[in-house]
């Protein structure tokens, strides 16, 4: 437990009481989460003022406030200029700096993250450690708010944790999410265009990036510096660098089964696809061997790699094509997945990609992956991700206009992924991008349940029972696109979500 005044000591802000100090036992920035003897963080955002919930934080039994000005609240108060810009500081105070107690690597760049981080925790356990991980697939965001984000910490020290690898988005580093969080190892994996609704500027979503590894946040670098961000990060850092490049990697080699490398003078099996894995290996490789881990155990380690949920997953069943699920919601990502797609498919095979992009979101990139898409697939069939409140059809209207060639309209992504694998041949592969992962399709006023891998598993199911009705000769495969409800003929022209 923390005192009062030993928060606003850390805070630097001025204490104002109206009752005996007290002991402050956890931190929140939700009053929903508001416990007897907690602190509530009165956050101001864009569109959110945490001034207007402190009484139910105070009803839920915070016994005081961290806030930018004074309310009329009988409970001591603690006021500062900005809540957001300390609240990490007081929240590693009040749990007694967890960070300090782990090894902590962070992992950052645009894509490859949540990857990079699964590598790392399987080598760390094959080392003996007990580990645990913090990113995409853990929470309902990359980076949880500083509260959260140290009381899980201070559980993971609590539970005997040894090593924690965490996913540092931009968004993280911006609103100092990550503010006393002591990372023994930070990682770059790259940089390309994402968030630009948020950071406005490229410049500014790399310098948001480029917090990671300031000198008192972390010890170390390892920096992929094939990208030139990474080159950048390296010629200015102020902490010990290590390069990583695939050109490190020797005797690459792809198999149905994943990717083979030799690395250090080790042999390294990686149960995934794509070249752009080799960086991902090679990184979480380098950063495990600065925290004494032998090329032995970091290629177990590898080799043991767990299917990532939603990042180049493969669903196969005979006689059908093969289907990637992935989660590239970027153009660098989408280009890449369709690169690793190329490399499964025969010689006659063909590439199918069923996308969309994401409504209140980074509106930029959109004719850009149209364009990718064009350019790197046999057959691209648009369709809705999450438009959130936007209007779906003018989302997938964008997209289209970067387009270079026909293109088919499903708006609906169930059928979408049917109409995709139910035109594709048993030696092409489709890709299904975007939401990897995710098990939910966010529309303008309601979250529908949702799963690509889902729908997947049913499309191929389906197809293999109608092949099967087929040679029995009980009936025909017929089109998987919806029974003709929608038009996949008119270079675009299908029927369109009507919301």
């Amino acid at each position: 437990m923390t005192r009062l005044e030993d928060v606003a000591v850390v805070a630097g802000g001025t204490l104002h009481r109206r009752e005996p100090v007290q002991e402050i036992v956890d931190v929140v920035a939700d009053s929903r989460q508001a416990v007897p003897g907690a602190l509530f963080c009165c956050v101001v955002g864009e569109t959110h003022d945490g001034h207007l919930h402190a009484a139910a934080a105070v009803d839920g039994g915070a016994v005081a406030l961290l806030c930018q000005r004074r309310l009329a609240l009988d409970v001591p108060q603690v006021v500062v200029p900005d809540v957001r810009a300390v609240m990490g500081q007081v929240a590693a105070a009040v749990h007694r700096h967890p960070s300090r107690s782990l090894e902590i690597i962070g992992v950052t760049g645009t894509n490859g993250k949540t990857t990079v981080v699964s590598m790392i925790d399987s080598i760390l356990a094959a080392s003996g450690r007990a580990t645990a991980t913090i990113g995409t697939l853990t929470g309902a965001r990359t980076t949880p708010e500083a509260p959260d984000l140290q009381r899980q910490l201070a559980e993971f020290v609590d539970r005997g944790v040894d090593s924690v690898a965490i996913e540092v988005s931009s968004h993280a580093l911006a609103l100092h999410r990550v503010d006393a969080v002591e990372f023994d190892v930070a990682v770059f994996t790259n940089l390309g265009t994402d968030h630009l609704d948020f950071h406005r500027t490229p410049e500014a979503y790399f310098a948001a990036k480029a917090e990671l590894f300031e000198l008192g946040r972390a010890e170390v670098a390892v920096l992929n510096i094939d990208d030139l961000h990474g080159r950048l990060l390296r010629d200015a850092a102020e902490i010990p660098v290590i390069d990583v490049s695939p050109s490190n990697a020797q005797e690459v080699r792809t198999a149905p089964e994943g990717m083979h490398l030799r690395w250090r003078d080790t042999a390294l099996f990686v149960p995934l696809h794509g070249r752009h894995n080799v960086a991902n290996a090679l990184l979480a490789a380098e950063a495990c061997t600065l925290l004494g881990v032998d090329p032995m155990t970091v290629a177990e380690g590898l080799a043991a790699l767990p299917v990532v949920p939603g990042r180049f997953e493969l669903f196969r069943r005979a006689g059908a094509p093969t289907v990637v699920v992935d989660f590239a919601h970027t153009p660098d990502a989408l280009e890449q997945v369709l690169a690793a797609s190329r490399e499964l498919v025969p010689e006659h095979g063909r590439v199918t990609v069923v996308f969309g992009c994401g409504g209140d979101r980074d509106r930029s990139k959109r004719p850009t992956m149209g364009a990718i898409a064009s350019a790197s697939a046999d057959r691209v069939v648009l369709t809705n991700d999450n438009p959130r409140s936007e209007d779906p059809g003018s989302i997938i209207e964008q997209i289209e206009a970067g387009c270079d060639g026909p293109v088919e309209v499903v708006a609906e992504r169930e059928l979408a992924i049917r109409a995709a694998i139910g035109g594709a041949g048993p030696d092409d592969v489709v890709v299904v991008a975007g939401k990897g992962h995710e098990r939910g399709q966010v529309f303008a006023y309601r979250t529908v349940p949702f799963d690509d891998r889902d729908e997947v598993r049913s499309a191929l199911a389906e197809l293999a029972e109608l092949a099967e009705l087929a040679e029995l000769g009980r009936g025909d495969a017929t089109d998987l696109g919806g029974g003709g409800a929608t038009d996949l003929g008119g270079g675009g022209a299908g029927e369109r979500d009507p919301e």
